[in-house]
């Protein structure tokens, strides 16, 4: 297949960036992803998907306007993804007005940049199950109130209805995914997924005999990024923009996470988990699980793989590593 779009990707270097810049690229985009030099990820991701080469990189930032208007002249991009964020939960209670600034105010930024240089493009924003929080119904779906728990996810509802409202103030091709957990093997070691399955890689191969955890009966809904990005592009293929849960329908505890994991190298996780207060959360969301009913029926979206396969995969990749160090 192949398309002569152009797309730009800011939070290129991230892990929903890399797999949405591999999966543009194999459906024949010419791919820009904005750089923002303040970065401390590098390109290891890209490279890991081999697809370093492949990327334009754009010097900019969504703290900087100017920077993203440049940015988007030069892509001449058919499409726009914002997945640039101050993405760690953890770390907002810590750096709540940086949050503030790039995962709220930088929407708006990256917003006003397209209605400016190129109000034509359509418009993909990363927003997140996060928003939810203190749930206020069973299963979460567009319609569900909002309630943060966190800087991070008050951070991303600014985004989120600034979304909303360029586009229905000024008529924008603008969508936003309201993306349930997903993981991968690019995934940061800070979030507790990839926590655990480095953990168990480390574990199994002798190097520690412990793992800390935090809330690990906290409950999430979680998906491969990979299946994720999919949805992304889905939805700015429509006529129309719009908001879209993207989600499993299935919630599985940390605890049985790690149950899986472990289980994975013929360990038992009660030997190995310990639970550290430190890693508990000043305001916890306890329970997080998708409708994505919507995006099943209008996206012809539907996950592809398994928590178990996810997890598999994750351990897998971490046992490489590891043993290479």
């Amino acid at each position: 297949m192949t398309s002569a779009k152009s797309a730009l990707i800011t939070g290129v270097t991230g892990q929903d960036g890399a797999y949405l810049a591999k999966l543009l690229l194999e459906k024949g985009y010419a791919v820009s992803g904005l750089l923002a030099r303040r970065s401390t990820d590098t390109l290891w991701r890209l490279r890991e998907l081999g697809i370093a080469d492949d990327v334009q990189l754009v010097d900019g930032d969504v703290a900087d306007l100017a920077s993203l208007i440049r940015a988007i002249r030069h892509s001449k991009a058919d499409e726009i993804y914002n997945l640039a964020a101050q993405s760690f939960v953890g770390t907002s209670w810590q750096q709540p007005v940086l949050t503030a600034q790039v995962d709220g105010v930088g929407v708006i930024n990256i917003l006003e940049a397209v209605r400016l240089a190129s109000p034509e493009s359509r418009f993909y924003q990363a927003s997140t199950s996060e928003m939810f929080g203190l749930i206020q119904a069973e299963k979460q779906d567009e319609k569900t109130p909002f309630y943060p728990r966190s800087p991070y996810g008050v951070a991303k509802l600014m985004g989120h209805w600034a979304t909303v409202n360029y586009r229905e103030s000024f008529g924008m091709h603008a969508s936003s995914g309201i993306l349930f957990n997903h993981e991968s093997p690019l995934r940061g070691i800070e979030f507790v997924t990839r926590k655990v399955t480095d953990g168990v890689a480390r574990i199994k191969l002798g190097k520690v005999k412990k793992l800390a955890l935090g809330n690990i009966d906290a409950k999430r809904d979680w998906g491969f990024a990979g299946d994720y990005v999919k949805a992304m592009w889905l939805m700015l293929q429509q006529p129309e923009g719009d908001d879209y849960v993207i989600a499993t329908g299935v919630t599985t505890t940390v605890r049985d996470m790690c149950e899986l994991a472990f289980g994975h190298v013929g360990l038992d996780y009660r030997d190995h988990v310990e639970v550290d207060p430190r890693y508990m959360r000043p305001a916890e969301v306890d329970v997080l699980l998708g409708n994505a009913a919507k995006a099943n029926n209008k996206l012809g979206w539907y996950p592809e793989t398994s928590l178990k396969e996810l997890i598999s995969m994750m351990v897998e990749a971490d046992l490489r590593r590891v043993s290479k160090e």
